[in-house]
């Protein structure tokens, strides 16, 4: 991957690209987003080696009792509770204020299969808050929460995704509602947050849930859910909600939903509930991106996003590399999202159209207008099967401000109707 990002560095250095700066609406980028040392886990306090507290090397018996008593012994004086070498089998976690979660390489802790061991809790799921099924990781009001290692958080997702498909072809409007599952992680109402090192893989639903939380790192985190032979469904690798100040850095996403969704709220006023809220200041960067529905998605629970940085990035076989879900439902305003340094094939270039698959005014008359503008797409090198697969909506939103500019790209549909986006600037854009 080091010797891919040189590469594209070169190609992006001809072009006379240097670093950012600021985020696209000219606000300075925070030093905090260059300050991503490596995490040492000898920081962080005493080491609480699960296996020394009674805890079973067995994938075959569920410990979640005995982990979460090593989890409330680390809390009482702060410090990392560590999986080593070894798989172990669990249900819900929940760690607290001054815990912290290691796997040691090897390590796997593994989600159970069976729904009845994640309890049901006020939670935040799908834009609303509501009781639903806890993650298997969780971490709720917590300052400074690390998970870390080259070990791994396997969901153990098979059952429920052949659960999931089977319940389709009873009900084709089948639902994650009707058909529930666990999140793997779930961290919410939490500041200075990392992820390092770890791999997430084979969640039951989304893989990696954040909340109304700031100053989040995740770094060098590889993301996993299959495509096939049996479909992962609806896991998204990173789901942002009603997040400020997060970077996403040297990580592997490849999962059979989005790569990284922005969520905030739904429904018609959305924008008036104090659960939901704003994305803001949200920099992915040195990323790769495999098989996904789309690298980065507005929506479709997503009522503001704002200074958006998606760049030096390759990616292989996602489906879109920008999809702005426009729900006639939801206000929405989608601004300032700058997507550049691009590399590698996606199926559509950019993906903006009325998503409607859940549409539902409840007795509001009028529809509420929904925004997307101040987008820059630039200094991109990719195929792709179509350019601009973009439709407007005067009814339901309206699209300004787009710029595209040092484009190269290899389509098999090189249409563009630029008369779809008001005030939409082309500059060095050719096609092969």
């Amino acid at each position: 991957m080091k010797r891919m990002l040189f590469l594209v560095g070169l190609l992006f250095a001809a072009w006379g690209v240097t670093a950012e700066e600021y985020f696209p609406d000219g606000t300075p980028i925070d030093p905090w987003f260059y300050s991503s040392k490596a995490l040492d886990i000898e920081t962080l306090g005493e080491k609480y080696v699960v296996t020394d507290y009674g805890v079973v090397q067995d994938s075959t018996v569920l410990q979640t009792e005995a982990l979460q008593a090593v989890i409330d012994r680390a809390a009482e004086k702060g410090g990392v509770v560590v999986i080593p070498k070894g798989v172990f089998l669990s249900g819900s976690l929940f760690f607290k204020q001054g815990t912290h979660l290691h796997l040691e390489e090897g390590a796997v802790l593994k989600g159970s299969d069976d729904i009845a061991n994640f309890p049901i809790r006020e939670t935040r799921i799908e834009g609303q808050t509501l009781n639903y099924f806890c993650a298997l990781v969780n971490a709720d009001h917590v300052d400074g929460f690390t998970i870390s290692g080259k070990g791994a958080v396997d969901g153990n997702g098979l059952r429920y995704w052949r659960s999931f498909w089977l319940r389709r072809q009873v009900n084709p409007k089948c639902t994650n509602m009707d058909e529930m599952r666990p999140r793997l992680v779930y961290i919410s109402n939490a500041k200075n947050v990392r992820l390092e090192g770890v791999t997430l893989r084979n969640s039951p639903f989304w893989t990696c849930h954040i909340y109304r939380s700031e100053r989040v790192q995740i770094d060098g985190v590889h993301f996993f859910a299959p495509a096939k032979p049996v479909k992962a469904p609806s896991s998204d690798a990173i789901d942002l909600d009603v997040c400020r100040d997060v970077l996403v850095r040297n990580c592997y996403l490849s999962v059979n939903d989005d790569a990284i969704a922005l969520k905030g709220g739904k429904g018609p006023w959305a924008d008036q509930d104090p659960n939901n809220g704003m994305n803001e200041r949200i920099l992915i960067e040195d990323c790769t991106f495999g098989f996904c529905h789309s690298c980065l998605t507005c929506g479709s629970e997503s009522i503001h996003n704002r200074n958006i940085v998606l760049r030096r990035i390759q990616v292989d076989q996602a489906t879109r590399l920008l999809w702005l879900k426009m729900r006639p439902d939801t206000p929405q305003n989608y601004e300032y999202i700058t997507v550049e340094q691009i590399t590698g094939n996606v199926g559509s270039f950019l993906y903006i159209r009325p998503w409607t698959q859940f549409f539902d005014l409840k007795g509001r008359e009028d529809m509420p207008m929904s925004y997307g503008r101040n987008v820059v797409m630039r200094n991109i090198a990719v195929s792709c099967k179509t350019f601009f697969n973009v439709r407007r909506a005067d009814d339901q939103y309206r699209l300004s401000d787009f710029r595209f500019e040092h484009l190269k790209i290899k389509a098999e549909n090189t249409a563009c109707d630029r008369s779809q986006i008001e005030r939409f600037e082309w500059h060095d854009v050719t096609f092969e």
